[in-house]
């Protein structure tokens, strides 16, 4: 296993060919990533891709069979006592003891990081008010509703103020307002300096929250960028015309096909013709080749493909969606219900 790079201090996260595989299954397959500090990433990818295991491979949970990795510059293998103190990670699923208050909980975890009883309890009744939490803080966190655990253990991930924090599709089966205040903390933690990365299924989450999106498909990257940089490479824009007279579709293709603008389709139910855009200077020529046709323009937008599209495009599933043919998912030992935690040497 090599590890003798040099972090680079430009980036929080840095990984390098990393590979962890389980008998036959290549969670991870040489996987590559950078996260430039104070920014979020966010990680897409099927049910199965890879994407808990590389967090938890980040957070020092479980050991890699090869590559390299570096978390807010300490090396993940060799420094994983260092790194725990300055990362903050929230799973699949809430991990609070419900014997506990909520209060309790988070002052616990303050007293663990080394606050003082003060700074541990004024910083629990700051994420308690940040979440909405603050009457049923005395309560028993067993007491709790699913979605009240959930931001409990979303507090919890944040006590220590973290340089890097790992939210493993943090908002999943929270309610829009709920997942609104995760996303408003996450921001504000940004905007503070910490670096976030972000797995996730909602891909609205993703363009709300991230700067740069990694698509993980079977243990390998797939795809990566800018959401602008993804969407542009999947198709860039496509111009919507809705024509007065919808009987002219197919004339308004061929029209502009004659005029050199190609790949025109018209949609006869939908009433729409749709011409791929590669800059403006084409999308002039569509308007002067329908003007001199002399047809009748009802409407006409621009449209650019959703990241959802994107998620389609790169992996061949939509968002949320398991490959039947690919085991990973549930062959990981890794797997919350499953067996052992690999923890790391001290």
């Amino acid at each position: 296993m090599a590890m003798n790079r040099i972090a680079d201090t430009t980036n929080a996260v840095e990984v390098h060919g990393v590979v962890k595989h389980y008998g036959e299954t290549k969670a991870l397959d040489g996987v590559d990533l950078a996260v430039p500090q104070g920014t979020v990433m966010g990680v897409l990818g099927p049910n199965g891709a890879g994407k808990t295991t590389l967090v938890r491979v980040l957070s020092t949970l479980i050991r890699p069979d090869a590559g390299s990795a570096f978390v807010a510059g300490y090396d993940v293998l060799r420094q994983p006592r260092q790194l725990r103190r300055v990362i903050g990670l929230t799973g699949q699923y809430a991990s609070v003891d419900e014997a506990l208050s909520g209060r309790e909980n988070l002052y616990m975890i303050g007293r663990l990081l080394d606050l003082s009883r003060r700074a541990a309890r004024l910083r629990a009744d700051e994420l308690l008010e940040r979440f909405s939490l603050t009457e049923a803080a005395g309560r028993a966190a067993k007491g709790y509703s699913g979605g009240m655990r959930r931001r409990l253990d979303l507090a919890a991930s944040m006590i220590g103020a973290p340089r890097v924090l790992y939210l493993d599709e943090p908002t999943t089966g929270l309610d829009p307002r709920t997942r609104n205040e995760v996303w408003d903390e996450v921001q504000r933690m940004v905007g503070d300096g910490t670096t976030v990365l972000l797995t996730t299924q909602y891909m609205e989450e993703a363009e709300n929250l991230a700067e740069s999106v990694t698509v993980i498909d079977r243990g390998r990257v797939i795809a990566g960028g800018s959401i602008a940089e993804l969407k542009a490479k999947v198709g860039g824009r496509t111009l919507h015309v809705r024509p007065v007279v919808v009987a002219e579709l197919p004339s308004m293709a061929q029209a502009l096909d004659e005029y050199g603008v190609h790949g025109a389709t018209a949609d006869q139910a939908a009433g729409l013709l749709s011409v791929p855009i590669a800059d403006d200077g084409q999308l002039t020529s569509v308007v002067r080749a329908l003007g001199a046709g002399g047809f009748g323009i009802a409407h006409m937008d621009t449209h650019l493909p959703s990241l959802d599209e994107v998620f389609l495009a790169v992996t061949g599933q939509r968002a949320g969606g398991t490959d039947p043919t690919d085991p990973t998912d549930p062959a990981d030992p890794t797997d919350p219900a499953g067996t052992k935690i690999e923890e790391f040497a001290a």
